[in-house]
Parts: C-alpha cells; sequence; structure tokens
C-alpha cells in the first residue's frame, strides 16, 4: 500500500484526443507535497507518513505547530493528512512527492469536502419527485410528503429524509482515472468530476478496488530536497 497525496483543486477543462474527441478533466494541483513526519510499528503501532501541503505564515501557526515543522526541516505547511502505508513503502521526512507518483490510465479514489449549499428543501437535497401539479395540490407542489403516521407510527423516525443542510460532506468517489499527468507543473488531470469547490483540498489515493499498475513507481516519485549551502560544503 503506497503513500496518497494531498492536492488542491484548481478547476475544470478538457483534453482533446488524437482522433479529435475531448474528454472533460478536473485539474489537481500539488502544491509542494512534502514528508512532515513518519509513524512505525515500535513507537506508534502502525506505519504511516505525514504529509504537508500549500504554504502557510508562520505567524499564524501555533507554537507547538512551529516546533513540528523545525523538528522536520520543512517550510511550514497550510494542510496536513496522514496515510497509511506498508513498511516497505515508508518515506523520509523532506521527501517531495512528484506529479507522476500516478501514471495515466491508473484508476484512483479521490476525497474531498462537497460544495455547500446551505439550507435545501427536499427536492434539491434528496431528489424527491414532489406532488402534484394538479389534482386539488394548491401551494404544496415542492413539498416532500408525508414525514410520519397520525396513528402509526404515530412519530417521525430518526434520519427520514427531510430538508436541512445540504452540502459540506467528506465524499470519496471511486475508481476515477488519471487522464494527464504534468511533473513540470505538478498537475494531475482526472477524469471526469472531482467533489470540492475550486480551491478545495483533495486527497488522492491508489484505487482500493483495483489492482495497482505495474509501471507505477514504488515507493513514490519523490524528489529529495536540496541541502542547503553549509552541509554541501561540509560534506
Amino acid at each position: 500500500m503506497r503513500t496518497g497525496v494531498i492536492t488542491q483543486k484548481v478547476g475544470m477543462t478538457r483534453l482533446f484526443l488524437e482522433d479529435g474527441r475531448h474528454v472533460p478533466v478536473t485539474v489537481l494541483k500539488l502544491d509542494g507535497c512534502q514528508v512532515v513526519a513518519t509513524r512505525s510499528e515500535e513507537k506508534d503501532g502502525y506505519t504511516a507518513v505525514q504529509l504537508g501541503s500549500g504554504y502557510a505564515k508562520t505567524k499564524r501557526l501555533t507554537k507547538a505547530e512551529r516546533g513540528q515543522f523545525a523538528k522536520a526541516q520543512v517550510e511550514p505547511k497550510r494542510k496536513l493528512a496522514e496515510f497509511r502505508v506498508d513498511s516497505a513503502n515508508l518515506l523520509e521526512v523532506g521527501d517531495v512527492i512528484q506529479a507522476d507518483h500516478f501514471v495515466e490510465g491508473q484508476k484512483v479514489d479521490v476525497t474531498g469536502i462537497t460544495i455547500g449549499r446551505g439550507f435545501t428543501g427536499a427536492m434539491k437535497r434528496w431528489n424527491f419527485r414532489g406532488l402534484e401539479a394538479s389534482h386539488g395540490v394548491s401551494i404544496s407542489h415542492r413539498s416532500l410528503g408525508g414525514t410520519g403516521g397520525r396513528q402509526d407510527p404515530g412519530k417521525t423516525f430518526k434520519n427520514k429524509k427531510m430538508h436541512g443542510h445540504y452540502g459540506v460532506d467528506r465524499v470519496t468517489t471511486q475508481n476515477v482515472e488519471v487522464a494527464k499527468v504534468d511533473v513540470a507543473r505538478g498537475l494531475i488531470m482526472i477524469r471526469g468530476a472531482v467533489p470540492g469547490s475550486k480551491g478545495g483540498w483533495v486527497m488522492v489515493r491508489d484505487a482500493a478496488k483495483r489492482a495497482l499498475p505495474k509501471e507505477a513507481p514504488k515507493p513514490a516519485s519523490v524528489k529529495k530536497p536540496e541541502k542547503p549551502a553549509a552541509d554541501k560544503a561540509e560534506g
């Protein structure tokens, strides 16, 4: 099991194929996705890597967060996330993951926070059909209908699909295809739509229900951080 990556949603566009057909894609950007910490079986009871992405101002961090980044000797990150990995696929602190961590045609699972739509009715929220347009229905065309019984069961059950807050849910879409990767610009293009708004954080992992392609790099496609000039001189 390899690590996933933290990406930021740029938006949607399309790619033109050689035969003239076009494919809608969602563009995801790797914004300095770097290993901040690792978890080991001996110390923590499980193996994982903690990744950070984006760049944060030091003055906006807590004292504990500053200490964490100083210990790892990496720039402060806006977003942190942890990914479980096998012991053979552990990475070193400071490694920067590149876009070709995934290969074209590979199936991946993407996780994001859906767009918030506020308080909505049952038709928009749950795709209810609504009431009739005629036959005595007056003013209640977009209502959800009965919510419970009068005598039996005599109450509205918990988790009944009703009007309410819609969106801002953590959603995972499985088995979406990687259409193209751009290593120079740090872009991963996913075929179709991806949950989340523009600028939102999206986690991309190898598909849990599909085999990993043989050409996928293991443990990951990483770029080693550049050492400071003083360290190079000493070496």
